[in-house]
């Protein structure tokens, strides 16, 4: 499907609930299902350290901070990963960009099953950062690129509800690996199963072509593809700069309700493995709704006002959600769906709005930069709660640190404009 050819349309324009896949080419139907299926096994790959940080923190005897600090440096690399992703998604396309970027996490996640120390642990969880990191960026252009502009928001959008697919897959093979076997091994076998995505790979290459005409387009730019300069350039700049900052607050509070909550769950709620499972079942259930309603509403209300309206939701339901006293267990599961939903809904824009904010020559380079940028800094966010949370504020006390991201994000988009029914060219 060419993008130039696109007709201009209301983007609030009432569409059947499935159009938005209808709508996509063939070949944009097989991108949509490469991607979706890549960030679903990302996500996967990701949250098997969460799952097991608790049994690893008792096998290799590590204090709550160098607990955090493994998270840290996976985000920290991710970074990395994700502005080198969108440079090769800029030069040699996002196809084969997102098949390098998922064979990275796989191999490393792999390894870090056959860890001897925490030292040696440390260092294959920052090389899996590097998949890790780009993969959302290459994935995320590709399927923008093949969207009708009217359906953007929402096509990208069912593409990140894959992390709460991956999120779920992987809570309930921890659920099962945890029961049957022994703490020692089980967190060893957990990273073992992140070979999945090996699978993956083979389909891609099979399968998966870039949009022709954003190809041609990038081709021609020639050497000024995929160059960070040009994200910085007068004209970008202030746009680099907001959005990086836009994806710092939103991701440093996720990242540490995604860190900490299962720990938080198991000993600061005294849940066992089956009941921790089940109350991530109903945060991972909101997830899935709120990154499917979050892209209809960027669709429909614009990208800023979505990311405002949630960032606002998600500060109030995380208050509430550590705030529940002792023994109210029934409360904490109830709250777990809508604090889900706000805060994977927020993310639903980011796909599409990232894509817009950039030129063809220059997207992948600045949403793989912005975005990991943010996974950068955000990353400081659950060691500051490790850290936190050995002294007297206790882990529920120190996870209010991550509200402070989302304020950064609603601070971030006075600089940014709104894109809702912009054409990619």
């Amino acid at each position: 499907m060419s993008l130039s050819t696109d007709l201009p349309v209301d983007p609030a324009e009432k569409a059947q609930p499935f159009d938005w896949f209808r709508t996509l080419s063939a070949k944009g139907k097989k991108a949509f299902l490469g991607a979706f299926g890549g960030y679903g096994l990302d996500a996967y790959d990701f949250q098997v350290l969460p799952l097991a940080l608790g049994a690893i923190s008792s096998y290799f005897v590590i204090s709550s901070g160098k607990a955090g600090l493994l998270t840290t440096v996976t985000l920290l690399v991710s970074a990395l990963g994700g502005a080198l992703a969108g440079v090769l998604a800029d030069k040699i396309g996002r196809v084969r960009t997102l098949q390098l970027t998922v064979a990275t996490y796989t191999l490393f996640t792999v390894l870090c099953g056959f860890a001897p120390n925490f030292e040696t642990l440390l260092v294959f969880r920052a090389f899996q950062g590097l998949g890790f990191g780009g993969e959302w960026a290459a994935g995320a252009i590709l399927v923008a690129e093949y969207a009708q502009t009217k359906y953007r928001g929402r096509t990208v959008a069912y593409v990140q509800s894959a992390w709460a697919v991956g999120w779920g897959l992987a809570v309930l093979v921890y659920t099962l690996v945890f029961q049957f076997i022994s703490e020692d091994l089980a967190w060893r076998v957990l990273f073992w199963t992140g070979a999945l995505p090996a699978l993956l790979i083979i389909w891609v290459r099979r399968n998966l072509t870039d949009s022709e005409s954003v190809t041609q387009r990038r081709e021609s730019a020639g050497k000024r593809a995929g160059s960070f300069a040009s994200i910085f350039r007068r004209d970008l700049l202030p746009t680099t700069l907001f959005a990086s900052l836009l994806a710092t607050g939103v991701q440093g509070g996720y990242y540490t309700l995604a860190t900490w909550l299962p720990t938080y769950l198991k000993k600061s709620r005294h849940l066992n493995v089956v009941g921790t499972g089940g109350y991530l079942f109903m945060l991972i259930g909101g997830a899935f709704l709120g990154y499917v309603t979050g892209g209809i509403l960027a669709d429909r209300i614009g990208r800023k006002r979505t990311i405002q309206l949630f960032a606002a939701l998600s500060v109030a339901f995380m208050i509430a959600y550590i705030q529940v006293p002792e023994g109210a267990d029934t409360t904490v599961l109830i709250l777990g769906f809508p604090l889900g939903f706000c805060t994977a809904a927020i993310f639903s824009s980011f796909g599409s709005f990232l894509s817009e904010l950039y030129p063809t020559a220059s997207r992948g380079t600045g949403q793989g930069f912005t975005y990991n940028f943010g996974r950068g800094v955000g990353a400081i966010f659950p060691t500051v709660v490790g850290f936190l949370a050995s002294t007297t504020l206790g882990l529920a006390g120190a996870m209010m640190f991550g509200a402070f991201g989302y304020v950064l994000a609603v601070i971030a988009l006075f600089g940014l404009p709104e894109t809702r029914g912009r054409e990619l060219a």
